[in-house]
């Protein structure tokens, strides 16, 4: 037998596996999307939900009712790229919203104003959370939740445990309550924070660089990569995403609330952690976690027009962040013992 035709039979006892791998490869990254229209397609044939779910009200509602959950879950993932988690993105979020609307309601400022406030406890937030972890060596799981515990105590004394809603912006307002060509106007918001963010990570050297951080910080340190540096950009950046979800939630609500945030956190942190089970998988991506939050959203939407007990969202929730933190972290570990 000659060299050629070994390798030919070679190659050619190779392609089916190939083939199988690049059907199996392609399965593993698109199961979380075929997952969300399998659920979509189930509650709008479910008999208890059929008449309500796939209605056009309906999902414009879910879709402007989600814009806060996925930017809160884009801003979860910038931190968590760069391998560590930040419990403060809820807390954030709410703070800039009482803010906002506090500062319209108490001090008659106009809504650029309230509004670049609004960022600015983000910015100031999301800067301090990044110099507490990246230069101080704190860890971020408790520098974060102590952040979030203090913006909460601030929440309560800004408010009095009161709802702000007096003399809020009526153009805000219409922002948030109305549509762009059928579409909610919130939603113009995530796309665009979302195409950023996956220019970002995926198309720039800082995004690689991040990606590099968060996966093994000591090689990057060594070649030549400033973690710390981009740890606190990181952090930055989720500050920043939080407080314009804080914004687009005074928008929603027409005000603020004294809540704290925290029942903002697990559905995003689920999201995230779903996303990295799909597109890349093994990664947090920015495309995944959009996918995360709709399987989360359209699954807990249907389970309440189907009449469920207000008991089952929590569940529901835990339930998937457990799942999607036990699978991601799998997929995780598996594509670096690939790499190395």
């Amino acid at each position: 037998m000659t060299a050629a035709t070994s390798a030919s039979t070679a190659a050619a006892a190779g392609k089916p596996s190939t083939h199988r791998f690049s059907v199996l490869h392609a399965a593993e990254r698109y199961a979380l999307v075929g997952l969300v229209l399998a659920v979509a397609i189930f509650f709008t044939v479910l008999p208890d939900s059929a008449e309500t779910f796939p209605t056009v009200a309906n999902l414009r509602i879910l879709a402007a009712n989600q814009a806060v959950t996925v930017l809160l879950a884009l801003a979860v993932l910038l931190p968590l790229v760069a391998g560590h988690f930040d419990f403060s993105v809820g807390a954030v979020a709410a703070s800039s919203s009482v803010v906002c609307a506090g500062l319209m309601q108490d001090e008659r400022a106009p809504l650029t104003l309230a509004m670049l406030a609004a960022l600015g406890v983000g910015l100031v937030v999301g800067l301090a959370n990044g110099i507490a972890v990246a230069y101080l060596q704190v860890n971020a799981f408790v520098s974060t939740l102590a952040v979030a515990t203090l913006l909460g105590g601030f929440i309560q004394w800004y408010t009095g445990g009161q709802a702000i809603s007096n003399h809020i912006a009526s153009s805000l307002v219409r922002f948030g309550s109305g549509t762009w060509a059928g579409a909610p106007r919130p939603i113009v918001i995530v796309a665009v924070v979302a195409l950023v963010g996956w220019y970002v990570l995926s198309h720039t050297p800082f995004g690689r660089a991040l990606y590099a951080v968060g996966e093994n910080a000591r090689a990057a340190k060594l070649v030549g990569i400033p973690t710390r540096g981009y740890t606190l950009i990181a952090f930055a950046g989720a500050g920043v995403i939080a407080s314009i979800a804080g914004i687009v939630l005074t928008a929603r609500t027409a005000g603020a609330t004294a809540d704290n945030g925290t029942t903002m956190l697990f559905p995003a942190l689920a999201a995230v952690f779903l996303g990295a089970t799909a597109i890349r998988p093994g990664r947090f991506n920015v495309w995944g976690t959009v996918f995360g939050v709709a399987l989360v959203a359209i699954s807990v939407s249907g389970l309440t027009l189907a009449g469920a007990a207000d008991w089952v969202e929590p569940v529901f929730n835990g339930s998937a962040l457990a799942v999607a933190v036990g699978l991601s972290s799998y997929l995780r570990r598996r594509a670096l013992s690939g790499a190395a």
